[in-house]
């Protein structure tokens, strides 16, 4: 499905589960190389930036966090996360950003664009009608194509941080669970979250390195200001990304070693009591097999009140033990 957004005379061309008539229209239209419109057909393409002398070729893959229905615990959010591969095509007027399914960030940024174009053709009527010119159209959306890619990566971006705030919030559930008595179960929901972190972070992990060579290419088609101004921007909008995402790994680790105390004080504690609740009961046994011994004479059996008596042995001996037990602080 092709859809064509215009601002001015900039073009951007949003290409969802593109058909290889749709590219190879486009190809044609924009003098795009073939070897671009084949990658944008395949399956996987390798996150990179190629530049050719009419346009620019990138690559990304965006991490986006998505909600599963859990097996089990209805009271626990399972999610996973899923890399969205983006195909960026920038020239000086027009830029073509192809993807299979749809993205929400994109689709969200499609409105934006859509309702600033309408907004800025009924600005330019109105200042033909009045002799008046209008400088900077609806949003400062910019002169090139630049700026559209910069408003993408932002938004693609944000959504990546509100990924990583809600993360968060599950670590900040998870914390209060541990403190609940529930840190068995926590430590699914740990694991859960530890693989969320893990895979956003091998799905971001080359975003530097491809926006960082993006900058030389944008310097010559764009100028030096568009560079030093918002490809940096957007460098510095991944660094908090990073950040946020080894903080939460940081919050994660101390979560996991609480959580792991906490079970295995708990478990020590019921290893304790069974200990103490075995020494108690083995002295029991052996009296009560000593004198069910089938001897030719046995103390105490066959006299009056020989139940009670041995009864009574039993009890003196359990307290015994309990008493020892809490002289030493046992228990």
């Amino acid at each position: 499905m092709t859809n064509t957004y215009t601002y001015k005379n900039l073009s951007w061309i949003d290409l969802e589960s593109p058909t290889e008539q749709e590219v190879l229209d486009l190809v044609q239209k924009y003098h795009i190389h073939t070897l671009v419109g084949e990658d944008i057909l395949s399956e996987y393409s390798r996150p990179r930036i190629e530049r050719y002398p009419d346009h620019i070729y990138l690559v990304l893959r965006i991490p986006e966090r998505i909600r599963r229905t859990p097996r089990r615990h209805h009271d626990i959010r399972r999610y996973t996360i899923e890399e969205k591969e983006i195909n960026f095509v920038i020239g000086r007027d027009f830029i073509i950003t192809a993807h299979r399914g749809p993205i929400e960030p994109i689709a969200n940024f499609a409105k934006v664009f859509e309702t600033d174009s309408i907004i800025a053709k009924g600005k330019e009527k109105n200042s033909v009608s009045s002799n008046a010119g209008v400088s900077n159209g609806a949003s400062g959306v910019g002169d090139h194509a630049g700026y559209i890619f910069y408003y993408l990566m932002k938004r693609l971006y944000a959504r990546v941080e509100d990924d990583l705030e809600s993360i968060r919030q599950s670590l900040m559930h998870a914390e209060a669970g541990i403190f609940d008595s529930k840190e068995r179960r926590m430590v699914e929901v740990l694991s859960n979250i530890s693989r969320e972190l893990t895979d956003l972070k091998q799905s971001s992990r080359v975003h530097k390195e491809v926006i960082e060579a993006f900058g030389p290419a944008a310097q010559a088609f764009f100028g030096q200001d568009f560079k030093y101004h918002y490809i940096d921007d957007i460098i510095r909008q991944y660094g908090k990304i990073h950040e946020l995402t080894s903080n939460n790994h940081e919050l994660l680790n101390d979560l996991r070693e609480t959580n792991d105390s906490l079970l295995s004080t708990k478990q020590n504690e019921i290893m304790q009591t069974l200990t103490i609740i075995a020494s108690i009961i083995f002295p029991l046994e052996l009296v009560t097999g000593i004198f069910s011994m089938n001897t030719a004479y046995t103390p105490i059996v066959g006299s009056p009140h020989d139940f009670t008596i041995i009864m009574a042995i039993l009890i003196v001996l359990t307290l015994a033990m309990i008493g020892y037990f809490k002289y030493k602080k046992w228990v």
